[in-house]
């Protein structure tokens, strides 16, 4: 389970964003996380991304309590949480093609980028866009090529924060089926973050909101 008990935490000294907020996500359970602009959605993602240390209150991961955040924190724990952000211009570098971005965790963690392909296959990209670089695919391609990079790992929780705010409906059934599949096969605990209250009621087991 990754619980978030009592997160308290902001950006500025004593303006606080998140104050006393709990949450948990058990392992094959989908969770949406619902609330309106700068209620702090994306603010919990990042803390329970590990990208975020909270002022007060406590993360657990699989019963251990996370004491490192960022750099800090040790591989074996930064590897099982997978996050795919609302904006996939701004979460690739955009000199890399698409089979180089899917690749980079396997090769910083020392597997073969030969599993590339199939992450390829399961998001519903070819062969040939892998070889394009972002300015060269659409939002949703793109979107997709950053959800096979957050699976590349099988994370055992994945953060969908946003992803398809920024896609056409098309994609967006696209991507939530391959999450709903990855939660299925895998049991992957997922937060689904969004504004979209039906899509919510569709895709996640229970819905918290935020505000």
């Amino acid at each position: 389970m990754l619980s978030a008990e009592g997160i308290v935490v902001g950006y500025r000294k004593g303006v606080p964003v998140l104050d006393g907020v709990d949450l948990h996500i058990t392992p094959g359970e989908t969770v949406g996380l619902a609330g309106p602009s700068g209620c702090g959605k994306s603010t919990l993602a990042k803390v329970l991304c590990l990208l975020l240390r909270p002022w007060k209150g406590r993360l657990r991961m699989d019963g251990e309590v996370i004491t490192g955040f960022r750099h800090d924190a040790p591989a074996a724990l930064r590897t099982r949480v997978g996050v795919v952000f609302q904006q996939p211009r701004l979460a690739v570098d955009p000199r890399l093609t698409l089979r180089e971005i899917v690749a980079e965790p396997l090769l910083a963690n020392g597997f073969p980028a030969s599993g590339v392909i199939g992450l390829a296959n399961r998001v519903g990209l070819t062969g040939e866009l892998l070889e394009r670089r972002p300015h060269e695919v659409s939002d949703g391609q793109l979107q997709r090529a950053c959800l096979a990079r957050a699976l590349a790992l099988r994370p055992r929780y994945l953060v969908c924060d946003e992803m398809t705010a920024m896609v056409d409906a098309s994609s967006t059934a696209g991507l939530v089926r391959v999450v709903r599949e990855q939660a299925s096969d895998l049991e992957t605990g997922v937060l689904a973050i969004s504004h979209d209250d039906a899509l919510l009621d569709v895709w996640a087991d229970r819905v918290e909101r935020l505000g």
